[in-house]
């Protein structure tokens, strides 16, 4: 079996970078990696941005699971908790986006207090700069289709 690799997000409206960061992620993991995604709840989603997101948790979920790279996806916890993850899933390789730079520096930390013997690694930027997130994509939809 290979590495346990974890990687986190919201992943609403479901976008080329998300699927290349998922690949990237498992790459990181190398031969027959194992990739466990975990999806952001609702509820943790409005509470960090301020809105629900406009997919519902369990179709997201559902959306990331039937990604090819995916192995496992799963819902993360009603209170955001990297170390209960941490703990749960006991991952070899945590991936991080380009843009989760407060989730990067919360596991790092976590790494390093319990000694956890986990690499943390940075998944660059994928697409088209203008539609490589999901509030990107919603903008534009409003910009472009909302006016007719």
């Amino acid at each position: 079996m290979g590495k346990k690799v974890l990687a986190s997000g919201t992943f609403d409206l479901l976008h080329y970078g998300h699927l290349k960061f998922l690949e990237e992620a498992k790459k990181a993991g190398g031969e027959n990696a194992e990739l466990i995604v975990l999806i952001a709840r609702d509820k943790t989603v409005e509470k960090r941005k301020g809105k629900k997101p406009v997919i519902p948790e369990d179709q997201r979920r559902a959306l990331i699971e039937a990604l090819k790279p995916v192995d496992l996806a799963i819902l993360g916890y009603e209170e955001l908790s990297f170390e209960k993850v941490l703990e749960k899933i006991k991952p070899d390789i945590v991936a991080v986006g380009y843009d989760q730079e407060d989730v990067y520096e919360a596991v790092k930390k976590i790494i390093k207090e319990k000694k956890l013997d986990v690499e943390i690694v940075k998944i660059g930027r994928f697409g088209l700069k203008e539609l490589n997130s999901s509030s990107k994509i919603k903008r534009k939809v409003i910009n472009e289709w909302g006016k007719q």
